[in-house]
């Protein structure tokens, strides 16, 4: 039997919630990674290392993402989005009394898809990723701050209440599942394919991290694991992703494009704290402003992103998107080496209205 919401009651309360969580989401892997080099100097490791706090965030979410459709199923979209913010929070006092370095935002758009009519998609994907991009924003100004006030722990107890604080918006706001018909395969699916993604992921993130003579071995396992995983979801009962999705209407090049921009995203937002701290010598509280920038910027475009995608289409939308990309990672490459902190800063104000153009149209696409 599964679950799927109601229609839409209450859109003023209930959109408000939605991105409440994906603020929290991008707050919670944003406010991280500004501690990444104190994190690097407090456990004595390599940069490499210490990335590995946002990699296992990351590499736990993707492998979750394939299987969080069937869970929801089972569940319900509302249930499980609120045991979601209960394991973030959980996840984060665990983190802030770690004694040595170790390591939510598919629901809400799929909500978004069932809540909303698709006329206004783009306008409510504009909306989401504004808040992306505040919480990306408030990360490294709040990150920067704590870190220099109370220590890298802080960084992951400040995630709690926000977590449980967006729980009880959901849970008065959402509308209660309703049932309809489960798909078959069980709760999980395809645990061989889904265990088989997580180690090629992890194979492929240490070839990235180590480099050195792991680099081809774990990168021909990488290639290995895919190819066999192919294999296995050609044959499986139930996929990871129904092979039906795949073919017409071009979403195997929309995944793809999702992949490549959120590559380039992430690796500014991954590689600029270790440049603004040790390139340019700026201090916590600095990199932490500088950080903010961007996002901050994109905080702004975000809502207008949605609205020109529902006006021109998502297609020409994400065109202009990735042009602006383009350009913006054109002069990150050149401008900071140039002028400095200046050249970063006008480097981020040109890409990241790009990324969220982008991501609204191509998100609305994938999801039509």
């Amino acid at each position: 039997m599964t679950t799927v919401a109601r229609p839409l009651a209450a859109p003023n309360t209930t959109l408000p919630g939605l991105a409440l969580s994906i603020l929290t989401a991008s707050l919670g892997i944003s406010i991280v990674m500004v501690a990444l080099p104190r994190l690097s100097e407090a456990f004595a490791t390599s940069i490499a290392a210490s990335q590995w706090v946002v990699l296992s965030f990351i590499l736990a979410s993707t492998v979750a993402s394939v299987i969080i459709g069937r869970l929801a199923d089972v569940a319900g979209r509302r249930q499980l989005l609120a045991g979601c913010l209960l394991l973030f929070a959980g996840a984060s006092v665990l983190a802030f009394a770690a004694p040595n370095l170790a390591g939510m935002m598919a629901l809400p758009m799929a909500l978004i898809r069932d809540l909303l009519p698709p006329e206004r998609s783009g306008t409510a994907m504009g909306v989401l990723g504004s808040t992306s991009a505040i919480g990306t924003a408030l990360g490294p100004s709040v990150g920067g701050l704590l870190l220099g006030q109370y220590g890298w722990r802080s960084v992951f107890l400040v995630l709690v209440p926000m977590a449980l604080g967006t729980l009880l918006l959901l849970m008065r706001s959402l509308p209660q599942d309703v049932p309809s018909a489960r798909r078959s395969g069980g709760l999980l699916g395809d645990p061989a394919g889904t265990l088989l993604l997580a180690v090629t992921l992890v194979a492929y993130s240490l070839s990235m991290t180590l480099g050195g003579s792991p680099f081809w071995p774990l990168l021909a396992a990488t290639a290995l694991g895919a190819a066999v995983l192919a294999g296995i979801e050609r044959r499986a009962a139930a996929p990871l992703i129904p092979p039906a999705l795949l073919r017409g209407g071009g979403l195997p090049g929309k995944l793809a494009m999702n992949v490549l921009v959120s590559a380039v995203m992430m690796s500014t937002l991954v590689v600029g704290p270790f440049f603004l701290s040790f390139g340019l010598g700026l201090s916590d509280r600095a990199v932490g402003l500088v950080m903010s920038v961007g996002p901050a910027v994109a905080a702004l475009s975000g809502f207008p992103a949605g609205r020109l995608t529902d006006r021109i289409g998502a297609e020409r939308a994400s065109l202009l998107g990735l042009v602006q990309i383009v350009i913006g990672t054109s002069c990150l490459a050149l401008l900071p080496t140039l002028i400095g902190t200046v050249g970063y800063l006008v480097s981020l104000s040109l890409l990241t209205p790009g990324f969220q153009l982008f991501f609204a149209a191509n998100n609305t696409a994938t999801l039509a």
